[in-house]
């Protein structure tokens, strides 16, 4: 990330600045960038579409009841 905001937009004109233009580059790069391995969807799409799929399992200590 250096690389890419850090050097290439500053100077900056204090801290504020840098800690607001890395908190969007965060935000764009986990929620909206399009990438390729994942189906060229937003990796939060993904993430929410593969959460929908997954279905629960009961874990021991449930409330589940079982016939004898």
């Amino acid at each position: 990330m250096q690389t890419e905001l850090i050097f290439h937009e500053g100077p900056w004109a204090g801290v504020e600045a840098v800690e607001w233009a890395t908190l969007t580059y965060v935000d764009w790069f986990n929620n909206r960038r399009i990438h390729g391995e994942i189906g060229f969807v937003p990796p939060a799409e993904f993430e929410a579409n593969h959460s929908c799929q997954i279905k629960p399992v009961a874990t021991a200590g449930s409330q589940a009841t079982e016939s004898l």
